[in-house]
């Protein structure tokens, strides 16, 4: 097989590829196998018709084609891998030259991960907020831990935000019956805005038994745009009884003797947490540092594809697609230089590196890490799953090297985040969006890792 490659920008190249017609004979001998265990010819078992009788029942013209359908990726990888590039998205193939017995030669034009000079990235300096943990955030996460061994005793008056209230619902659309907005026995805490838009409104105030209707407008789904009509009855109002925050409360709840020592547990956990945000950030401003700072060309083609492929059930307006563009382009620049920090500091990624990644990532898909390897083997995922993988650990290059102060201008030690997270969660990239982290109790939150979204040539 001969290829040449022609440079058509920095980011497209031509792929000139002839193969000897000697080099098809094993794609034909494997076409006319498949074809036989196919088709159904009388006077012949299945799996063992002749080639010419396949060449006059078939037609030799649809074994070319099932022939050259498998050697034309085969030879197209080869010629990648020879080439020595990195290919993204899926090639242009065009078959210029196709003849019984001749040579097969095509053409293949693909977008590439682009050369381009890095800029220095050791020693990025980024700004964080101040870590802080107040007695009222301490307070806070003790009260979410009483409220889980409260009480709860019905009362006769009416409901107020707090109470947890046990609720009928009822909906309709006129007269007919809307399944999805009907249920018994509800327990849910008025005030929390979790159940319906409207629903704390409509019953705030009501009492054990009585009935208020309200109008819903579901925004997707069978019944998008429609004012429905929701009934709700409040079978029961409970008010919620916290336990004292005293030391035999801390004996119940936790390992700890005193309440003491049960809130300076919760100021410890709440000051990791704190830092993890820290990290959170640093990342993230290291990143759009990064992103400012390196001139990169860009395969448009690639990213236009992306985009339309995203809108293609025709949903979202200008601005949205704007959205998605922006980010789109913003991820991949980041991975082209995530990869080239990588080449340069010649990072590789061990089995251990990979079983951290999979057994961080399989509870996103509600996947054992064994069951997710597979997937990934399954649909030829590995080499992408690996190439995020390196992308953190360049990530993590960059942020220990980097000088991160908070805003009163105190070094933010991230090296104390390796306890705390695993390599490619917080350092690695994820989603440009980057992440959201709410408020945490007592028992710990898991703090996720970035999404997988490496494209490798197809």
């Amino acid at each position: 097989m001969k290829s040449a490659v022609e440079t058509l920008s920095p980011t497209r190249v031509k792929l000139t590829i002839e193969v000897p017609a000697d080099e098809l004979k094993p794609s034909l001998d494997a076409a006319y196998k498949r074809i036989a265990s196919q088709v159904t010819i009388p006077g012949f078992r299945k799996g063992h018709i002749p080639q010419r009788v396949i060449d006059q029942r078939v037609g030799r013209g649809a074994v070319l084609e099932e022939a050259i359908n498998e050697a034309v990726p085969r030879a197209y990888d080869q010629a990648v891998r020879e080439a020595g590039i990195v290919v993204i998205g899926r090639p242009e193939l065009d078959v210029t030259e196709l003849s019984d017995g001749a040579d097969l030669a095509f053409t293949a034009e693909v977008d590439i991960r682009p050369e381009f000079e890095l800029p220095s990235y050791d020693g990025i300096e980024v700004s964080v907020a101040d870590s802080v943990v107040s007695e009222e955030q301490v307070s806070d996460q003790l009260d979410a831990l009483r409220k889980r061994f409260a009480s709860l005793t019905p009362v006769e008056r009416a409901a107020v935000d707090g109470d947890v209230l046990l609720v009928d619902l009822a909906g309709a659309d006129g007269d007919q019956p809307v399944d999805d907005l009907t249920a018994s026995a509800l327990s849910y805490e008025l005030g929390t805005d979790g159940l319906l838009p409207g629903f704390d409104a409509a019953v705030a105030g009501a009492t054990p038994g009585e009935s208020r209707t309200f109008t819903f407008v579901p925004d997707a789904g069978e019944w998008e745009g429609k004012d429905l009509q929701v009934t709700a009855t409040i079978t029961s109002v409970r008010e919620r009884a916290l336990p004292e925050a005293d030391d035999s409360f801390a004996q119940l709840a936790s390992e700890f003797d005193t309440i003491e020592e049960l809130r300076a547990d919760i100021s410890t956990r709440l000051a990791k947490v704190r830092l993890l945000e820290q990290g959170y950030e640093a990342r993230d401003k290291v990143i759009a540092e990064l992103l400012a700072i390196a001139e990169v060309p860009m395969p448009e083609n690639f990213l236009s594809a992306q985009v339309d492929e995203h809108f293609a059930d025709g949903h979202g307006d200008d601005a949205h697609r704007t959205e998605v563009a922006d980010q789109a382009r913003d991820s991949l620049k980041s991975q082209f230089v995530l990869d080239r920090i990588a080449d340069v500091e010649t990072l590789t990624v061990s089995e251990a590196d990979l079983s951290t990644w999979l057994i961080q990532q399989a509870p996103r898909y509600n996947l054992s890490p064994d069951a997710f390897a597979q997937a990934l083997a399954q649909n030829g995922d590995i080499p992408a799953a690996i190439s995020d993988v390196r992308r953190g650990k360049a990530m993590a290059w960059v942020l220990e090297h980097a000088k991160v102060t908070d805003e009163s201008g105190r070094p933010v030690e991230l090296s104390a985040l390796d306890e705390m997270a695993a390599p490619t969660g917080l350092s690695g990239f994820g989603d440009h969006e980057g992440h959201d982290h709410e408020g945490h109790d007592h028992e710990g939150h898991d703090h996720e890792g970035h999404d997988h979204e490496g494209h490798d040539h197809d």
